[in-house]
């Protein structure tokens, strides 16, 4: 099983009032009736109100939820346990089951001069807080069955390129294995990573100055599936599998992530692979 394929997760902190209780009413609403949710405490109280407000401000009704005991629980088909302790000692659940801790400040918690107003807002932010970490798990519940990388490639743009030449070969440890006048090139397997820094030429350059990710696949025959698998998960796809011979000879195929940011999925050729290669140096597309 994935590790992220679950049916039924128990979410756990001390007193199961504000925190586990949020987790167990948002994740109800983002689930529905695919995952069987629940929610435990050490140490079980009561539902604390304002965990009641601030779920009621955005629409969610959890006034029917109870505290409960994490020791109640033995019995229960869980295959995922969520902590959600920061501070605390947080309670156990004995069992082989998935577990991830998501350390969260206690909104319950205040000092004596703490407004409601301001402790609802604590509420409120660590309501959204969960909320956002639940929605990720809820999209990758679903992934499909992934790639296998061999390297990492990224590639960004600099306003001086001997500059940043001198950077990340300090950063990285070690030297570039190739330059020109346009671009520095660094290969590091110990981190499996292929890095690239270009001249900006003369684009604004600002915090976010990405060109493209990059995943080498090894094989031409990776980056046909890889095509493959990308239409069938639903990922957008750039350009097509196709063998590319201007530049730097490649198997290739551009993806756009769901941000719109520029993926290449690509495998060198093998000296056989670079013999085919036509006069005219056009493209040979992969796929049909």
């Amino acid at each position: 099983m994935s590790h992220f394929q679950y049916n039924s997760i128990l979410f756990l902190c001390v007193a199961n009032s504000a925190r586990s209780q949020m987790a167990e009413g948002l994740a109800r609403t983002i689930f529905g009736d695919e995952v069987t949710i629940h929610s435990a405490g050490s140490k079980p109280s009561k539902v604390h109100p304002l965990a009641i407000k601030a779920m009621a401000a955005i629409d969610i009704d959890i006034t029917n939820q109870h505290s409960k005991a994490v020791d109640d629980m033995e019995d229960l088909d869980v295959d995922l346990v969520i902590t959600l302790c920061a501070e605390e000692v947080c309670p156990v659940f004995l069992g082989d089951v998935k577990r991830l801790h998501w350390p969260l400040q206690d909104p319950a918690h205040k000092d004596e001069d703490t407004s409601e107003e301001t402790q609802l807002q604590q509420f409120c932010k660590i309501r959204d807080q969960i909320k956002g970490r639940l929605e990720v798990l809820r999209s990758l519940r679903g992934r499909t069955e992934g790639l296998e990388p061999q390297e990492f490639h990224a590639s960004i743009r600099v306003p001086d390129l001997g500059e940043a030449a001198a950077f990340y070969s300090w950063l990285l440890g070690i030297s570039p294995k190739e330059w020109t006048h346009r671009y520095v090139t660094f290969v590091s397997e110990a981190l499996r990573t292929n890095f690239v820094i270009l001249v900006d030429d003369g684009k604004t350059l600002h915090h976010d100055t990405l060109y493209h990710l990059g995943v080498d696949l090894g094989t031409r025959e990776a980056v046909i599936e890889a095509h493959k698998k990308a239409e069938e998960a639903g990922w957008t796809i750039h350009k097509p599998a196709r063998t590319t011979w201007r530049g730097t000879p490649l198997h290739e195929l551009w993806l756009k992530d769901p941000g719109g940011n520029l993926i290449e999925l690509y495998a060198r050729l093998t000296d056989e692979q670079l013999a085919e290669m036509p006069a005219d140096k056009e493209p040979l597309f992969l796929v049909s």
